[in-house]
């Protein structure tokens, strides 16, 4: 019998999964208020999300030096703990592709940079606690997105070989570790990005504008 998807797909998770932005903004305009400053909008705040904590604090607070912007990270981390899936929703027809995956008979898993501890109560919180096949966080190995390890430590743990798996995200540094990987990737255009960045250029094998779109087993990128 012939899957119509990849034996494992790996997702990458804000952005590509979960609309975190929001769960992201009430955290950085909760740190603004502590500061006497006025709420920052989300689409000022959007672009910046899946590049990270350190990311967000200088769109947050560009007049703040990056020394004092570092020592923040913990405290935005910590807010961002309260917050978890409070405002931000799983993107529409996420539900309904990992489904299909599963009834299909594939698996699942997540790859992201976010910290593994803050990941994994992102799970139950989702209702994906025992649908999800593997939790790699950009702390759990020694070696983070881009670099390759993540996904090729994810289909080694599920011994599934990479060009076997497919990975989903949103930004370049996922495709850059997919490709590293010898996995083949798509391009999450529902995702965030800033204006500067050009998804066509950065290699992935297939550009995707809903997850629905996926849905379709011809919209999969295969191994040659």
């Amino acid at each position: 019998m012939t899957s119509n998807f990849p034996r494992l797909v790996l997702f990458d998770l804000d952005g590509t999964l979960l609309d975190s932005a929001p769960d992201m903004l009430a955290t950085v305009n909760a740190l603004r208020a502590e500061r006497g400053e006025p709420g920052m909008a989300l689409e000022n705040l959007r672009p910046h999300v899946s590049k990270g904590a350190r990311a967000m604090l200088a769109a947050a607070f560009p007049q703040v030096e990056d020394v004092q912007r570092e020592a923040m990270v913990a405290q935005f981390l910590a807010r961002y703990e309260t917050e978890l899936a409070k405002h931000g929703p799983v993107f529409d027809g996420i539900e309904a592709l990992l489904g299909a995956i599963e009834a299909d008979g594939g698996r699942w898993g997540v790859v992201t940079n976010k910290p593994e501890y803050l990941a994994k109560q992102l799970l139950p919180l989702l209702g994906w606690q025992t649908r999800c096949a593997i939790l790699i966080g950009g702390d759990t190995l020694p070696q983070r997105k881009p670099h390759p390890l993540p996904l090729l430590h994810a289909a080694q743990a599920l011994y599934v070989a990479a060009e076997d798996c497919v990975y989903v995200g949103d930004d370049e540094r996922d495709i850059v570790a997919a490709r590293a990987a010898g996995m083949p990737s798509v391009v999450a255009l529902w995702g965030y990005r800033l204006p500067e960045d050009v998804p066509e250029r950065w290699g992935g094998d297939a550009m995707i504008a809903s997850p629905r779109d996926l849905l379709a087993p011809r919209a999969w990128p295969r191994k040659t």
